[in-house]
This record gives structure tokens, C-alpha cells and sequence, in this order.
């Protein structure tokens, strides 16, 4: 599978973010996937938002905040929290759509939309907790799971962790690209692990990582993002005269 470049919480570095503007935004400039977060709604539906609380993004309005469970699905979209649903009717699903689960088993209700709605087969599922995720694949074959972490958090060493998501049928490992190495990518890969790597958002960063061979990258600059993987693809990175020269 080509480089994945994920829209980190849409395309945040030009609009609200985890908005349907911001989505279509970064579809439309050619990011291959969109990032986004899971929550439930006090009607129980699945909304985007990342954090519980959802606060006025506009400079200059009256303050406000919405806590997102206690909260009404239809009040949160009027203040720009559609649900994923609304990301699949007005999107469709020709994208790759990494889902950071940020509530308590919603995992399992996330897959259903996805197969109802959109796209299971390109759904990816992120999540701390490697107990969850395992409990996800028992439920559904074709959706990828995406175990996020920083290294200095787990328990095991690095390669007894590839193993181990691997018995787990664990697709991706998802880590800051600070921590990747290309040693460690191709760790993963000879277990059949992909290997992410998020917060990549500075170009020196974003030429590292496709450097070291990542399969995945979690941008806020989708323009900077989609250009920096273009320019790799069609001839290699610049050189240093050039990259002092911009």
C-alpha cells in the first residue's frame, strides 16, 4: 500500500478542525485519508469531536462550551461537531478515515456505521489500549486497528511489543515520529506490522519519515503535506542548497 497522508483532526491548519468544511477541505487538496476522533453524544449517537468539551473556535464571539456527552448529536453539528454519519453521506468513502476512539466501547458502533454507511475495509481504528483493540478484532475481520502509543509507555520491549500486536492481528503501530528509526520500521515490517507515525507536520520532518520507509503520516498541513510527498515521489528531496534556499 502507498504512503498513507492522513488529514490530522481534517485539514486543522486551515480550518476548525474535525468540521465537514475542514474534511472536505483536505479531500479536495489530496490528502489519501482523514484523521479524526469518536465521541458519543447524550443521544448516543457517534460524533467528531477530540476533546469532551466543545468550545467556540471563532475569535471575537460570546464564549461558550459544550460538554460533548451531555450534549445533543443535532445541537453539537449547529456548532460544528458533525456526527460520522454526516462525514459519510456528504464525503462518501473513497478515502482511508483514521478514527481515534475517545469513549468507552465505541469502537463496536463505529464499525457498524462504517458498514452501513461507508467503508469498513478502510476504516482504522486507534487506540492506547492494545485490550480493546483486540477485543474489536474479535468483532470485525476487514477493519485495520492501529495501536497509538509512545514508546516510553509500553510495557515490553519494542520488538516483543511487534509480536505481540502481531499475534493480535493488530495492523499498525502508531508513534511520534521522533521515535521511529528506520531500524524500527523495518522491525515492524518483518512482523507485518505497518508503521505510523504521527505529528509530523514540518517538512524536514514529514522527508524523514519517507525516508525511513513509513507507511503512514498524521499531518495538520495538508497542503504542506500533500506537496512534501509529491516532491519525494517524483525525484527525491531537494538538496541542501535548495532546502536552504526555501
Amino acid at each position: 500500500m502507498a504512503l498513507i497522508t492522513f488529514a490530522h483532526r481534517g485539514a486543522r491548519a486551515h480550518l476548525p478542525e474535525n468540521t465537514l468544511p475542514a474534511f472536505r477541505y483536505a479531500l479536495e487538496h489530496g490528502a489519501r485519508g482523514l484523521e479524526t476522533d469518536a465521541r458519543r453524544s447524550a443521544d448516543g449517537e457517534v460524533v467528531l469531536a477530540h476533546d469532551e468539551w466543545l468550545r467556540a473556535r471563532i475569535v471575537g464571539i460570546v464564549p461558550w462550551r459544550l460538554r460533548v456527552p451531555a450534549t445533543s448529536a443535532e445541537r453539537l453539528g449547529r456548532h460544528g461537531a458533525p456526527r460520522l454519519v454526516d462525514l459519510y453521506d456528504q464525503l462518501g468513502s473513497d478515502y482511508e478515515l483514521s478514527i481515534d476512539l475517545k469513549a468507552p466501547d465505541i469502537g463496536q458502533q463505529v464499525i457498524e456505521l462504517a458498514r452501513e454507511r461507508g467503508d469498513a475495509h478502510r476504516l482504522w481504528l486507534c487506540s492506547a489500549s492494545t485490550t480493546r483493540l483486540r477485543g474489536l478484532r474479535e468483532e470485525a475481520i476487514e477493519v485495520k486497528l492501529v495501536h497509538s502509543q509512545l514508546r516510553s509507555r509500553l510495557s515490553h520491549t519494542i520488538e516483543r511489543h511487534a509480536a505481540d500486536l502481531a499475534a493480535a492481528r493488530i495492523n499498525a503501530m502508531n508513534m511520534h515520529h521522533s521515535e521511529w528509526s528506520r531500524g524500527l520500521v523495518e522491525l515492524f515490517h518483518r512482523f507485518e506490522v505497518r508503521a505510523f507515525a504521527w505529528d509530523v507536520q514540518e517538512v524536514r520532518h514529514l522527508r524523514s519519515m519517507l525516508g525511513i520507509g513509513i507507511d503512514a503520516v498524521y499531518c495538520d498541513d495538508v497542503d504542506r503535506m500533500v506537496a512534501s510527498v509529491a516532491e519525494w515521489t517524483t525525484g527525491g528531496p531537494p538538496s541542501e542548497a535548495q532546502g536552504d534556499a526555501r
